[in-house]
């Protein structure tokens, strides 16, 4: 397998992880809390039997540790920020927006390698922001106005988060593997998580769920394909680029937007949406538009 191969299946995984998130928070578990204290339940056992059998390099130096920590709570952060959204906005709108991210890689690099940027990394810039912003246009409900979704700044912010946590990883995956990264990774996300949602209300919400079985077992199947698809992203960032393996990355948004269809009308009780033919052109040529914008910003 290449790291080429391995950064389209990674991003694949991730578009099914991103519309079975949205099926369970949004449908299936009472809150946001009640949904990743099982799910970082689940996280904590594969990270500890990643850890098991990949241990650090004992040679190690302390600094890439704790980068690799800090890139990992940056990671969270934006993460819990993505699955927030999620409860409001469908998954078709959040997930092109997120995926801007390659762009603050290419800032960060100019600013910090002394990288210059020539005008079509410049214009790639215009591209993805241009369509970032029309895939998170709304119709008004009294007019035929557009507007900007309310959470388009906070989608953002995690898009630019996203992009400082691959910059460190790049760098630690120098020291560490992509097995020491995902465990280290999961550790930071789960503490994350447990300090922020490990509430008495949690609990209580979870012993009050109807059916809950099916609900966890499709949480247990959804973490194993979190794992496999952070392995082959970190393994893929080992092995090849970055900007490289973050632009393939930004496919994820047409294999999220490609299952919304088709899941849309094979089974609207997974998924209630009712895609337009205008909506669809629509969010078709925005995502065109960020693959397109961030392919440039990586072909230096």
């Amino acid at each position: 397998m290449t790291w080429v191969s391995a950064a389209i299946l990674s991003s694949a995984t991730m578009g099914v992880v991103s519309i079975i998130d949205s099926h369970l928070i949004s449908k299936r578990m009472p809150s946001l809390g009640s949904y990743l204290i099982p799910a970082g339940a689940v996280t904590l056992i594969c990270g500890f039997i990643i850890f098991k059998l990949f241990p650090l390099p004992t040679d190690v130096a302390a600094l890439p540790i704790l980068l690799a920590l800090a890139s990992g709570i940056i990671r969270t952060i934006g993460v819990t920020i993505v699955l927030y959204t999620l409860q409001k906005e469908e998954v078709s709108k959040v997930i092109p927006v997120i995926h801007t991210y390659p762009i603050f890689v290419a800032i960060l690099a100019a600013l910090t390698l002394s990288e210059a940027l020539d005008w079509t990394q410049w214009l790639a810039i215009v591209i993805t922001v241009a369509g970032a912003v029309l895939v998170s246009l709304n119709r008004t409900s009294d007019t035929s106005k557009l507007k900007v979704g309310k959470s388009f700044g906070y989608l953002f912010g995690a898009s630019a988060l996203l992009g400082i946590a691959n910059t460190i990883s790049k760098y630690t995956l120098d020291y560490i593997s992509a097995w020491n990264l995902y465990s280290l990774t999961t550790f930071c996300m789960v503490g994350v998580f447990f300090v922020l949602f490990l509430r008495p209300k949690v609990f209580h919400e979870l012993r009050g769920m109807k059916n809950p079985g099916s609900a966890m077992s499709l949480i247990v199947g959804n973490e194993t394909l979190v794992l496999v698809s952070m392995i082959l992203f970190f393994w893929a960032m080992e092995k090849g680029p970055v900007s490289l393996v973050s632009t393939i990355n930004t496919a994820r948004p047409v294999f999220v937007f490609f299952y919304a269809v088709v899941l849309s009308r094979l089974s609207p009780v997974l998924l209630e949406w009712h895609l337009s033919k205008e909506t669809i052109a629509l969010r078709g040529i925005s995502i065109a538009m960020i693959v397109a914008g961030i392919t440039l910003v990586s072909l230096y």
